[in-house]
């Protein structure tokens, strides 16, 4: 029987911001992992965006949210420098500390969740202190939804918290922070959302050729995010002088001028163009490898779909996300270019039929289920929390 089975349905906030779409995609996911579970939560979506609007310098100054001067950068791939434009972000979050704390309290004061989950960088510290100022005693939980932490003060603080991680190097990370062991929790991988799972049983030659494209060609999915990039016309351009024997299905997201370009280049090969969808297991179905940037949720969804992937790492690639790179030449599961302008080559090296079978194979073998997982392990999380506040847990107390 659950601790709480008896008392008002527990509150569980989720916090994310739109900075990206991978906080937002990964909140939802877990959403519908919960549902799916049956667990008696009630389940509420946290804006921290809308919540600090009030402290927000350039969307006071300009009108346009930092969030969205940040995927405006994703979109026009003008990205080169963010090491440096991630330390003035940081400072200006350390600066308004104290500030953030108190809009947060507030808002914790007001809302009493009985568990606050945030899938966000750089705000845990506030997210904690607001917390355990507002409401002693309620559980902080944060999952890291990239695939290693950058520190300092990205994910990771060295503060009383739970921290859930979905590598080996993330947990490394955290005891090299000096966290405890009982606050840590390993899933298997990143949250990809439960339809990745689902299986999918169109017929793959019939829904190529229903595209438009030929039911035999070796298909490769290329995507960027929900931005897109502008990097997707030059590996159109690049495989396409390359004349290899090839197709591809591009997914341009909420770049609407992007997909105009691709519909107008004439290309040599068969290819299909798409613009944002919720229907990217149906792509990747149809596809055989996966080419975008080393962003954890787009490699994941692919690896889940046994998909090998073709990524590039170099000074323009977000420094978050640069581990990614490292860890797809560890897991053996794709290829890692310094630029685009080699990914013919790339391409070649990784449809050679031994090659490709051991990719394929190495990515089968990650069985990443952390969606499915994480549910579970707030649920520890929560019951312990409700098992220590109970009056009868405390009298049971040695001495």
């Amino acid at each position: 029987m659950e601790v709480y089975s008896e008392v008002a349905m527990p509150v569980v906030d989720f916090v994310f911001f739109d900075a990206g779409g991978g906080h937002r995609a990964s909140a939802a996911a877990l959403c519908e992992a919960i549902q799916r579970h049956k667990y008696p939560w009630q389940v509420r979506m946290v804006n921290l965006q809308e919540l600090l609007d009030p402290i927000d310098i350039i969307r006071r100054v300009t009108g346009v949210r930092i969030q969205d001067v940040y995927n405006q950068i994703l979109k026009r791939g003008l990205t080169l420098g963010s090491s440096q434009l991630l330390k003035i972000l940081l400072a200006a979050i350390r600066l308004y500390h104290d500030k953030e704390v108190g809009i947060l309290k507030a808002h914790w004061s007001k809302s009493r969740p009985d568990l606050v989950v945030s899938v966000i960088p750089h705000f845990n510290r506030a997210l904690q202190e607001s917390l355990s100022l507002a409401v002693p005693g309620t559980p902080f939980v944060t999952i890291l939804t990239d695939i290693a932490d950058y520190p300092p003060h990205f994910w990771m603080e060295p503060q009383e918290q739970r921290f859930i991680c979905g590598s080996d190097k993330a947990v490394q990370q955290a005891y090299a922070m000096n966290i405890s062991a009982e606050f840590i929790h390993r899933s298997s991988g990143m949250i990809i959302h439960p339809r990745f799972y689902e299986p999918i049983t169109a017929d793959r030659r019939c829904e190529r050729q229903r595209l438009g494209l030929d039911p035999e060609l070796p298909t490769g999915l290329v995507m960027f995010g929900g931005q897109g990039s502008r990097y997707m016309i030059d590996i159109a351009e690049r495989l396409n002088i390359a004349k290899l024997q090839i197709q591809l299905i591009f997914i341009c997201g909420r770049n609407q001028k992007l997909a105009d370009q691709l519909r107008q280049y004439r290309s040599r090969f068969p290819q299909f163009i798409e613009g944002f969808t919720m229907e990217i297991p149906y792509y990747m179905h149809l596809a055989d490898f996966f080419i975008g940037k080393p962003g954890p949720g787009s490699i994941s969804e692919a690896l889940a779909m046994n998909l090998p992937v073709i990524v590039q790492e170099n000074a323009w690639t977000l420094p978050q996300e640069r581990y990614n790179a490292q860890w797809i030449r560890e897991k053996q599961v794709g290829f890692v270019v310094n630029t685009f302008r080699d990914i013919a080559a790339a391409v070649v090296n990784m449809l050679r039929p031994d090659q490709f079978s051991r990719l394929k194979a190495n990515a089968a073998s990650l069985n990443n289920r952390a969606v499915f997982e994480i549910p579970d392990i707030l649920n520890d999380i929560m019951t312990a929390a409700a098992v220590c506040s109970t009056p009868s847990s405390i009298s049971n107390l040695p001495g």
